[in-house]
This record gives C-alpha cells, sequence and structure tokens, in this order.
C-alpha cells in the first residue's frame, strides 16, 4: 500500500544522504492527500470543491540544530535535492529548527476527485438536501440553515535513520448542521456536528435526521433564554461537551515540548496530586473510529493509550520521537504534523476523563443551583498559568435540583489545575466529540471526551444582574 508512494530503495538512499552528511538522525515523510467539502446555505450549493496534495518532507538533525527541506517533486532526484537543502541547513549549526522550503514542483497536478471515490456529489447533495429539510421541519422560527459535509483521504509513508519504516491510510468524514432561530429575543443559533475516521457509513439517514433535529432544536430553545447568571457557581457539563475544555486547560500544558521549555504549570509534578482522585485523563489514539484515531503517527510510531493522570496524581507528559530521544525516553506516539509541508511536534489524540460511577441524573439532583452546560464552544488557555475562558453554546439554570431555564450564551472562566481538583462527580454516560487542534500553525483532527460531571465551583461570566 504504502510502498507505492516512493519505492523502498529510494527511501534508503536519501536516508543514506542525509546521514551521510553528517547527520545524527535523518526521516523522510511523504504524504498523498485528497479532500473534499460542499457547502449546503440557504438551499443553495455555495461550495463544491475538491483538492490533491503529494510531497514529502525530509528532516535532518546534526546537534541541536534541525534543518527541513519539503517538496512536490517525488522524482529520486527531488527527494535528493531536498535531503541535501535539508542538511546544508542543519549544518550551520545555530541551534533550533530551520527551514529550507523549496519551490513546489512545476508541472505538478492537482487531481480533483471525490473522496471516497464512491459516492457521487448528486449523493452528497442529496445528503445536505435532507439535513437542510428536516431542520426546518423543526418549527417555523428556523430562518436559517447551513449544512457542511467534507472528506479526506491521507495516506503517507515515513522512514527513519533509525529503522523505523511504516504508513498509514486516513479516511475521515465530517458533517454539520447551523441553524438560526428567529423569534422576539433575537436571533439564536444551534450547531451539531458528526464526524469520525470512517467513511461515509457514518451518514445513515436516522444519524443525519438526528443532527438536523438537534441543531435546530438548540436554536429555538435559546430563543426563550434568559441572561446566564454571574459568580462562582457549581457547574455540571453534559457527557462529551466539556472535553474541550480540559483538552485546553490541561491537556496542551501536558504535551512534552510545554514542559521541557518550562512553559507549563505540570513541568517537574510527576508523581504529584494535581486533580481531584475522581479525574483519570488519558490520551488515546487507538480508539477506532474517533476524530483523533490513527494508526501511526506521522513519525512512524504506532498510537498509543498514554495514562497522563491518574486518579489524580499526574503519571506522565506525551511525547513526540525527538524530545522522548533527547530525555532517553520512548515516543508515546503523539507526534503528528498537518502535512508533509510541516514538522512533527507533539499533539494531543483522542484526550478524555474515565467515566465515574454516579448516574447523570443524580449529579443534576444533588446540585441544589448552578448551571447545565449542554455544549461548549471555543475558548482560550495559557498553558503557562493554566488560565482559560470558554463560551458556553448551550447552557441551562440548575434549580432546586432540576434543568430550567435556558440560558443565553455565556463564558466560564477558571484555571486548569484548579478546575482539576473541583470534580467532585462523575457519572457513567462517556461520550466524545470532534474537534480541531490549533499549535504553531498547524491544525490537527482531535477527539475530546468526558462523561457528565460536577465541577464544585467555576466563574461563569453572565450578563445578568
Amino acid at each position: 500500500m504504502s510502498d507505492t508512494l516512493v519505492a523502498r530503495d529510494v527511501v534508503q538512499r536519501v536516508l543514506t544522504e542525509s546521514m551521510g552528511r553528517g547527520a545524527d538522525f535523518a526521516e523522510v515523510f511523504v504524504e498523498d492527500r485528497a479532500s473534499s467539502s460542499a457547502t449546503l446555505d440557504q438551499r443553495r450549493i455555495q461550495e463544491l470543491n475538491s483538492s490533491r496534495s503529494r510531497g514529502a518532507g525530509i528532516r535532518v538533525v546534526i546537534g541541536e540544530t534541525t534543518g527541513f527541506a519539503h517538496t512536490a517533486d517525488l522524482t529520486e532526484e527531488g527527494l535528493l535535492s531536498a535531503a541535501r537543502a535539508a542538511a546544508a541547513v542543519a549544518r550551520e549549526g545555530r541551534g533550533g529548527v530551520r527551514h529550507a522550503a523549496l519551490e513546489p514542483l512545476r508541472d505538478h497536478r492537482s487531481r480533483a476527485e471525490v473522496t471516497p471515490g464512491s459516492v457521487a456529489k448528486s449523493k452528497k447533495i442529496e445528503l445536505m438536501t435532507r439535513a437542510d429539510e428536516m431542520a426546518r421541519a423543526s418549527g417555523d422560527a428556523i430562518t436559517q440553515v447551513q449544512v457542511a459535509l467534507a472528506d479526506s483521504t491521507r495516506r503517507f509513508v515515513v522512514a527513519n535513520s533509525e529503522g523505523v519504516y511504516a504508513g498509514d491510510d486516513q479516511v475521515r468524514t465530517r458533517f454539520a448542521v447551523s441553524c438560526v432561530a428567529n423569534g422576539d429575543g433575537g436571533m439564536q443559533t444551534g450547531y451539531r456536528p458528526l464526524a469520525a475516521t470512517r467513511g461515509f457509513e457514518i451518514l445513515s439517514p436516522d444519524a443525519i435526521d438526528e443532527a438536523a433535529r438537534g441543531a435546530a432544536q438548540q436554536a429555538l430553545t435559546k430563543l426563550s433564554a434568559r441572561p446566564a447568571p454571574s459568580g462562582d457557581l457549581p457547574v455540571v457539563l453534559a457527557g462529551g461537551s466539556g472535553g474541550i475544555l480540559f483538552h485546553e486547560a490541561c491537556g496542551h500544558g501536558l504535551e512534552a515540548d510545554a514542559v521541557l521549555k518550562q512553559a507549563s504549570v505540570y513541568a517537574g509534578k510527576v508523581g504529584q496530586r494535581v486533580a481531584s482522585p475522581l479525574v483519570t485523563l488519558v490520551d488515546d489514539g487507538t480508539m477506532f473510529g474517533e476524530w483523533g484515531y490513527f494508526a501511526v503517527d506521522d513519525e512512524g510510531h504506532r498510537a498509543a493509550r498514554n495514562v497522563l493522570i491518574e486518579n489524580g496524581v499526574l503519571t506522565d507528559y506525551m511525547w513526540d520521537y525527538l524530545r522522548a530521544r533527547r530525555e532517553g525516553r520512548v515516543s508515546s506516539g503523539n507526534g503528528r504534523r498537518q502535512s508533509y509541508a510541516h514538522l512533527p511536534m507533539v499533539r494531543m489524540t483522542n484526550t478524555y476523563l474515565m467515566a465515574g460511577d454516579e448516574s447523570a441524573e443524580e449529579i443534576v439532583a444533588q446540585t441544589p443551583r448552578g448551571v447545565y452546560v449542554a455544549q461548549l464552544g471555543g475558548g482560550q488557555v495559557n498553558t503557562a498559568t493554566g488560565d482559560f475562558v470558554f463560551g458556553a453554546t448551550a447552557a441551562f439554570l440548575i434549580e432546586n435540583g432540576r434543568i430550567t431555564t435556558p440560558l443565553r450564551d455565556c463564558n466560564l472562566i477558571g484555571n486548569g489545575p484548579e478546575i482539576l481538583n473541583r470534580v467532585d462527580a462523575v457519572a457513567t454516560d462517556f461520550s466524545t466529540t470532534p474537534g480541531t487542534c490549533g499549535k504553531d500553525g498547524q491544525q490537527v483532527a482531535v477527539g475530546c471526551g468526558q462523561a457528565t460531571m460536577r465541577l464544585s465551583g467555576i466563574t461563569i461570566g453572565g450578563t445578568a444582574a
């Protein structure tokens, strides 16, 4: 499969060329990626695109300096030229990472084919139209509907001077419905994604109908929303919804690059209690079908299940190959890159908190007053301090142990280490949500998850007096 990208003997000669110039480590990463996307906005197709890219990235390490070159020329001479360029940069020996990007091959052709190839464009339009109709049927107040569909097929092979030689095929499919409802209280929005590292089999009629109805119902419910309360209140995070909070507020601080630069609040704390005993945090690239799933990472190491925090105690960090090598460790399978034109770095895969043994209903019933967050939006975090701000795009008031009034969008403001210690109840209803994680200009697919859980207190940035 992956050998067809570049012949094994060519890869071997490129590595030999790189190492023969005094390198301590060399790597060849070759990738073939195809993608397509479509958007239905207000019952009209706004976008219907497909693209194809092929290329290679060559990494050469000499001492503390990394040279990197990428090229779209997959001939042997093109790869050897990239290897020489990367080695030349590495020999400058100025420390840090230096890039030597080559010009793309002029006669390189992008192939505009649909992926997966068995699904016609007409079928994709049919699926999006179905979702549009289902969302509008939920209520006359639904005035705008947008449906987005995207898929990608990524095939790569990676080899390095340490003997690693591995490849992977990754197919991802994503479908999302966005709705706007208009009422006396103004416009409100709803959103539901459906995504997996699988093919179009995930887009069954029932799954599409559920996503469309969910997005519409969320927007309709928010029409009667009132301003959220302000101050420190208990918060119950619905299963799956809060995973992104822990991904951002805690996960990035457990990536080895931040730790080694002393830019993480978790640096030097392995073996120490950093969270409530109810918290076990895991990063797991082996979860088949989840958005952050893969067989091997972008450095050729097998995906793994890594326990980062166990019963509140910090047990380890996430590692890519080079940082692990420098520290006498082994890679944890967390070396990832956006494409062949990017260097790998430490990245999360599917990051989640393990389920507990309580029921979600009991957790809500045991909360006299607080906020129930059904869906989180985007946020920001400072890995050095752990401080974060997240938006809650679907929230409700909890009164006398019952979920009552919907609330307008509000913010959750806190500190990662403090929040980990405020987890005082965890349910059994584990679920995940897909996402895209940005770091140092690179985007990769990740999954986040957790069961319904309660935080004993977190600052709500609401608007109510």
